[in-house]
């Protein structure tokens, strides 16, 4: 049995971001990284971003070197997964029998791809897109591969239409919705995206969902519910993730919506923390619990995770965003951007620069999108935290 001052169950942009905050607090405690993935831990942003458009390459993606780990003496025990955890004895055991003792332990388990429970959705060139070796397998497929049936709307399956198609393969994308990304974009916005991708050549079947894949002569036939058939050489899907809450359960950890923390992330056992994807976590500038999934958030919450493992006792109140690139679309996002709150889009240029509001029932701002407008982070968040009513007159001309 090993013992550590430190254990990470996750080797994400999380896990990574907590060794930087338990080191700015603790030089010297013993710290153990697992992580099921065989890869050193690497950003997945540009999975289907830039390697798609090949403005990067894998050996840019890592989050840092191997010779990191090695400075910040950071035992690394990658390809492993993590089966059972007893908080009583303060332990772990891996899938191979190992068992590992801590002082703090720190579940940054992140998500699983969502599956389709449909005939078919388990065929081996069905691909379910979230990690390097999910990109790995694309890159050569694409090869091969003149079509691919898209399955997914929101950002990853609009991410990866955008993607494919600069790379001059046909895409076919089907998705329930109305829209892409029609729980982000108000529909002025939503339609007006989706009519850039159909111009592309992207074919959308919006409104519909696949009811069965079939494998025939090398070619994949999705069959829809709507009596669609959809024909491609590959089908990716991107259909969002489940919060990997297993090992939480195992140690009767408090599980909702991903592993409930506090406002320090510290779960209801108070030598285990929780962060990034799979925290479940009081989002203090707007007042509710939550979970995101993004990159920034990521970082930031894994720090501040790791610097109160090594007894920082530091609130985590940090307003994060995220971005993306839809073709000539990209935006970044700050708070909460949902389309059934009231929005209000104050256009500088119309339909394609602007800054969009979402507005709680009072007329306070809960999220601001600023798409084409760059370097305006800061003002979008004054105005979420300020916490002020606005009408859409006053919010004219606020930002930009």
């Amino acid at each position: 049995m090993e013992e550590y001052s430190y254990i990470i169950v996750g080797s994400g942009l999380a896990g990574v971001s907590a060794i930087k905050g338990i080191r700015s607090v603790d030089k010297s405690g013993t710290i153990l990284m697992v992580g099921e993935e065989v890869d050193f831990p690497y950003n997945r942003p540009p999975l289907s971003k830039d390697l798609l458009l090949e403005n990067k390459t894998v050996d840019d993606i890592y989050i840092e070197d191997e010779n990191f780990y090695e400075e910040q003496g950071v035992e690394m025990e990658l390809g492993t997964k993590i089966v059972d955890l007893d908080p009583e004895a303060k332990s772990i055991q891996s899938d191979n029998g190992a068992t590992y003792t801590y002082s703090k332990l720190l579940l940054a388990t992140g998500g699983y791809p969502r599956k389709l429970d449909i005939p078919g959705g388990k065929l081996k060139g069905v691909l379910y897109y979230r990690y390097l070796s999910d990109y790995r397998n694309l890159d050569e497929q694409l090869e091969v591969s003149d079509h691919v049936v898209v399955v997914g709307g929101g950002f990853i399956g609009s991410e990866l239409a955008a993607g494919l198609t600069a790379n001059d393969v046909g895409v076919s994308m089907v998705f329930p919705e109305n829209y892409l990304l029609e729980r982000i974009f108000p529909e002025e916005l939503a339609e007006t995206v989706q009519q850039d991708y159909r111009h592309r050549g992207v074919e959308i079947i919006n409104g519909d969902v696949p009811n069965s894949i079939v494998n025939e002569d090398s070619n994949y036939l999705v069959e829809t519910s709507e009596g669609r058939s959809l024909e491609g050489d590959l089908v990716i899907v991107g259909i969002g993730i489940s919060p990997s809450v297993e090992l939480a359960k195992k140690g009767d950890l408090d599980v909702s919506d991903g592993i409930g923390v506090d406002r320090y992330l510290q779960t209801t056992d108070p030598n285990i923390y929780a962060a990034g994807d799979v925290a479940y976590f009081p989002y203090t500038a707007l007042g509710n619990l939550t979970r995101i999934e993004h990159w920034d958030h990521a970082i930031k919450q894994g720090k501040n995770a790791g610097r109160n493992m090594a007894g920082s006792g530091e609130v985590y109140d940090y307003l994060p965003y995220f971005f993306s690139d839809l073709f000539d679309y990209g935006f970044e996002a700050v708070g909460e951007v949902d389309s059934s709150l009231d929005t209000y889009i104050d256009w500088k240029e119309e339909g394609k620069k602007g800054a969009i509001y979402y507005l709680s029932e009072e007329g306070s701002v809960r999220g601001v999108l600023l798409l084409g407008l760059w370097g305006k982070k800061k003002a979008a968040r004054k105005l979420i935290t300020e916490q002020k009513t606005f009408t859409k007159i006053e919010l004219e001309g606020g930002i930009g």
